[in-house]
């Protein structure tokens, strides 16, 4: 997952002119997202992932995905009712809250931002984590959100990467902690000049040569998988492509691209997927072979197979949302102009902390947690 500047000879006409309109409305829900994203940061974050997480893991993720749900619930709202793209859900239809990992295409520096609509109408969004750039957990705002959301920061160096993915992912093999873990195997976003490297390194290394997307990386994928196997209901292949074009961050800010997005999910059985690493990665590039064929299918009929597995999100919801978020951000911000100087120095001392935990990426261990389960454990040793 990165953010990269789209070429200008790439360049298509946007499928809504960017208007004066647009612009306005655009910046304003930018402003409403930033602000309230601040807002859920600095307030909730030291109780819900500080002070809860000292006593159990499993519930301090479990009201941070409840608090941070809400706030990302306005993402899917800003793209499908606000900019009025059209989002198509095609191939199976998934249970809700199921404990996946999900593999993904990667077009464009805002694919794992769609991933959300389906994770959204599956009970889901709060629960969902990211192998990203290490760089992006750096970012103000967006990225302390990453770090409280447990995302994982990659330096994409698999000697460094190795040891985080899998200390991390260590803490995740509960099967009573919901997860979706999203993976990108491609590593980066799809180009036609990565296009043209990675079909030369296939066409050199007896590999399929594919045009619509990138050979994948097994490595990470197989570490992924290996660890948490035993603890997953599911693998879900998702295959994204757009209509008109791809589109940018500020594209979707401002709502002008793209006029579709069509989303295709395949549901894998953990028992269809092999053990062994050598296997492993070849199921993967056949699944990326597949998912090549799948976006040819897509550019010659503009659409995947087996549309319409996923209703239409409820505006009701949506607004329902919304609502409950700008009401906990005004009392809070109404808080913190009108507390006493206590309140200040906590806002100052929440920021502090927010910013230099992303920074070096350092979360509190379970202390009081980890010590009752040693003086349990004592104990049934002297009853025995």
């Amino acid at each position: 997952m990165e953010l990269q500047e789209t070429p200008a000879s790439a360049m298509k006409s946007k499928h809504f002119p960017l208007t004066p309109f647009r612009i306005i409305r655009g910046v304003i829900c930018l402003s409403v997202l930033l602000s309230t994203a601040f807002v859920f940061l600095i307030y909730f974050v030291p109780v819900a992932a500080v002070l809860l997480r000292l006593f159990s893991t499993l519930y301090s993720r479990k009201v941070v995905a409840l608090l941070f749900g809400l706030w990302l619930g306005l993402w899917p709202f800003l793209f499908e009712k606000v900019n009025e793209t059209k989002v198509v859900f095609s191939g199976d239809r998934v249970p809700p809250r199921e404990r996946v990992l999900l593999i993904a295409n990667h077009r464009t520096e805002v694919d794992w931002m769609y991933v959300w609509n389906l994770a959204y109408r599956k009970g889901c969004l709060g629960h969902i984590k990211y192998l990203l750039k290490k760089s992006l957990m750096k970012l103000p705002v967006f990225g302390w959100g990453f770090y409280v959301l447990e995302f994982i920061p990659l330096e994409r160096d698999w000697i460094v990467d190795e040891p985080v993915i899998k200390e991390t992912l260590s803490t995740f093999t509960n099967p009573k902690d919901p997860l979706w873990l999203t993976v990108f195997p491609e590593g980066t976003d799809y180009s036609d000049e990565k296009c043209k490297a990675s079909q030369k390194f296939a066409s050199q290394n007896g590999l399929p040569v594919l045009k619509n997307v990138l050979l994948p990386k097994t490595k990470g994928f197989y570490a992924c998988l290996e660890i948490l196997r035993s603890s997953l209901d599911a693998v879900y292949d998702v295959t994204i492509a757009y209509k008109n074009q791809c589109p940018t961050f500020l594209d979707n800010a401002f709502g002008v691209d793209p006029s579709e997005v069509h989303i295709h999910v395949r549901r894998i059985p953990l028992d269809k997927i092999p053990e062994f690493e050598k296997e492993v990665s070849k199921w993967l590039m056949e699944t990326f072979d597949f998912k090549d064929r799948l976006l040819f299918d897509f550019i010659a009929n503009g659409h995947f197979p087996n549309e319409g597995t996923e209703e239409e999100l409820s505006t009701a919801k949506c607004l329902t949302n919304l609502v409950l978020v700008m009401a906990i951000t005004g009392i809070f911000i109404f808080f913190t102009f009108y507390s006493s100087v206590w309140g200040k120095i906590y806002v100052l001392f929440s920021c502090i902390y927010i910013a230099s935990a992303a920074y070096f990426n350092y979360r509190p261990y379970p202390i009081f947690g980890s010590v009752n389960g040693k003086l349990n454990k004592i104990l049934r040793m002297k009853s025995h």
